[in-house]
């Protein structure tokens, strides 16, 4: 999805929109946020920030491969 107002709105839809997808896999990345660089300084357009994506367990890294994997044959 390209947002063309604000860059800080943009990166928080964005983490959502990843939460919600994650969540919809069965997936919790319990870090996922936004990078607080994020809201340090300017973008250029069509970069939107910074995601931080975190830390997970290998249990949870083992479900986003697999996830992505399936979502790869579509």
């Amino acid at each position: 999805m390209t947002h063309h107002g604000d860059p800080h709105d943009d990166v928080l839809d964005c983490v959502e929109q990843l939460r919600t997808g994650l969540e919809a896999n069965g997936i919790t990345l319990p870090s996922l946020g936004v990078e607080a660089a994020a809201f340090a300084g300017t973008y250029p357009p069509g970069f939107g920030g910074l995601v931080a994506l975190g830390n997970c367990n290998t249990a949870t890294a083992r479900k986003l491969a697999e996830a992505l994997h399936k979502a790869a044959g579509r």
